[in-house]
């Protein structure tokens, strides 16, 4: 019993030394970690926390402005929506924009086509005024074929009458 007494208590005597040092496995031998403070904190190219990036276009500046029921033109809160776009394609050139334009369920095929094209084009005249070039910018109208909410409440047509910004791979020298 003594001896399996003592190697318990040497085994957990080497298990709570190896958690002695936590940065054990991020320092450079010497205790130091310095190098890799500063990499941990820079966000990962292309996530959500890259400010280059399409998914920090789409979550943090905003990829998308929504519609008065038959309008297409622009709400205060849209403008703003598309400043922060306008903003970002100036500062990341190298990218393209789609302009998806949609409707909500109401009114038929043709008349939603029509308005998802005249919301799109809204977008695009916005962000052309905004020092975009229009050859970066393209759009296409869905109409109501593609909601985002299926219901026949207020509350599911107003998601659905929206334009999308899309960001597409960059150009090409």
């Amino acid at each position: 019993m003594s001896r399996i007494s003592t190697a318990l208590m040497l085994s957990a005597a080497l298990a709570v030394s190896a958690c002695a040092n936590a940065d054990r496995f991020n320092g450079m031998g010497d205790g130091s970690n310095a190098n890799n403070r500063s990499l941990s904190n820079a966000p990962v190219p292309g996530s959500a926390q890259d400010p280059r990036s399409p998914a920090y276009f789409q979550q943090t500046v905003g990829d998308r402005v929504l519609f008065l029921i038959d309008q297409s033109t622009l709400t205060p809160e849209g403008r703003a929506t598309l400043d922060g776009q306008a903003q970002w394609l100036q500062t990341n050139s190298d990218y393209l924009a789609v302009i998806e334009g949609h409707a909500d369920e109401q009114g038929t095929r043709e008349y939603n086509l029509a308005l998802g094209a005249r919301r799109a084009s809204a977008v695009q005249q916005y962000l052309i005024s905004k020092g975009i070039s229009p050859s970066r910018l393209k759009f296409v109208s869905y109409g109501k074929e593609r909601p985002i909410a299926i219901c026949s409440e207020e509350a599911c047509y107003a998601k659905n009458r929206r334009a999308v910004t899309i960001i597409s791979a960059g150009l090409t020298s």
